[in-house]
């Protein structure tokens, strides 16, 4: 099985350049990203593996089938990013990674809670400039606030955990509850006005596209803290800039991932004028920290994904039944 990467790093190579010799596929690895401006790079793949700024849209499956290739794998969990109704009618399979590692995506959005809470990153940066002052960066205790989780699959499930350990209260939303889990489930309504803390955990789908918009935005409690490490398209980012100028509204934003990031996350973009009017008001507001997607990147995901991803790809090399596989 030949194999095209497509967006790919150095630390995707270092985990997969060893990990196809040891499988027996020959890897073919491309920087850009797949579109349909980069779809060609594909002509003599049996199978593609792509990312979640890949651009695997109806044209773009169009053209593979026409290549030839049989399989698209996905080194990562969502798979918004990909138009299965065209995938399926070209009979072409979709393999994801659904549990690489729920304990970093989840440990870092505690992270992200904490140092927007306690306003870590300005302190740091003060401290640099031996500015000692603590004036402004005022947190509040986590124990006894209540935190909505939205999403109780691995990942929301071991964010509940760790909200646990912090003596947190906890209520959840979730379209398909988890029998046994214990937290208050309630509807996202109730959770939207209960919540002090809240933090997406759940995949993108035409359903919940801009979750948290205008309307939800004005159903949250004064000072609330939004975590969003899943997908950007949870949240009208237009309508949440417009919230942050409300004074008293929003405590703090953390997004470890933005609705308009492709071509922007994972790229060195410090000497170009990035055009994107919204994100640079975003990173404006004093209690809002934005990273670049990186929730995932632990040592022992990135093994889990390498690891995964190949046995996707064997499983369908060898006929065999695959239960990572997408189908609508």
């Amino acid at each position: 099985m030949n194999i095209t990467f497509f967006g790919t790093k150095p630390y995707d190579r270092m985990w997969f350049e060893e990990m196809g010799k040891q499988y027996g596929f020959p890897i073919r690895f491309f920087e850009v990203n797949l579109s349909e401006e980069t779809v060609a790079l594909a002509q003599g793949a049996d199978a593609i593996c792509v990312f979640v700024n890949d651009d695997v849209n109806g044209k773009v499956i169009a053209q593979l089938a026409e290549f030839g290739v049989k399989t698209i794998l996905l080194r990562c969990a969502g798979f918004n990013q990909v138009d299965l109704k065209t995938a399926q009618k070209h009979d072409i399979k979709v393999l994801r990674v659904p549990g690489y590692s729920p304990e970093a995506v989840a440990e870092f959005s505690m992270g992200l809670l904490l140092a927007v809470n306690r306003q870590i990153p300005r302190a740091y940066v003060r401290t640099r400039m031996f500015n000692m002052n603590i004036h402004g960066l005022m947190g509040h205790d986590l124990k006894n606030r209540t935190v909505g989780i939205i999403g109780t699959g691995k990942i929301g499930q071991a964010m509940i955990q760790i909200c646990k350990g912090f003596g947190m209260r906890i209520l959840a939303y979730d379209i398909y509850p988890v029998d046994g889990l214990d937290v208050e489930y309630v509807s996202l309504d109730e959770l939207f006005e209960r919540s002090d803390v809240i933090s997406l955990h759940c995949p993108l789908t035409k359903d919940n596209y801009h979750m948290i918009d205008r309307r939800t935005l004005k159903k949250m409690k004064d000072g609330v803290y939004i975590i969003n490490t899943s997908r950007g398209a949870l949240i009208d980012a237009k309508a949440l800039v417009e919230a942050l100028r409300l004074p008293g509204k929003i405590g703090g934003v953390a997004l470890d991932v933005y609705e308009e990031e492709g071509g922007i996350f994972y790229e060195d973009k410090s000497n170009d004028i990035v055009d994107d009017d919204t994100l640079a008001r975003l990173l404006m507001f004093p209690n809002v920290l934005i990273t670049s997607h990186q929730g995932y990147f632990t040592m022992e995901a990135m093994q889990a994904i390498a690891i995964e991803t190949m046995e996707n790809a064997y499983a369908v090399k060898q006929g065999n039944p695959c239960p990572n596989e997408v189908t609508l």
